[in-house]
């Protein structure tokens, strides 16, 4: 899916990384996306959206996924 969406699609190298940080840097690498930080155990929904990155992090604000876009 992600093929449709414009720029870099997924942050692997972010994993590990403090929440803030993983934001500015993926927004930075990808202008056409807002990176929003989801707390783990949060309830979202479930549709694609090619301007969307959520980055999971754990109680201490640590990225615990891999950021990409959907």
């Amino acid at each position: 899916m992600s093929d449709v969406c414009k720029g870099k699609s997924s942050w692997p190298e972010l994993q590990g990384a403090r929440g803030e940080a993983a934001v500015k840097r993926i927004e930075k690498e990808n202008p056409y996306v807002d990176a929003v930080i989801v707390p783990e155990g949060s309830s979202v929904t479930e549709d694609f959206r090619c301007d969307r990155v959520r980055v999971w992090v754990d109680k201490h604000g640590i990225v615990i996924g891999v950021p990409h876009i959907g």
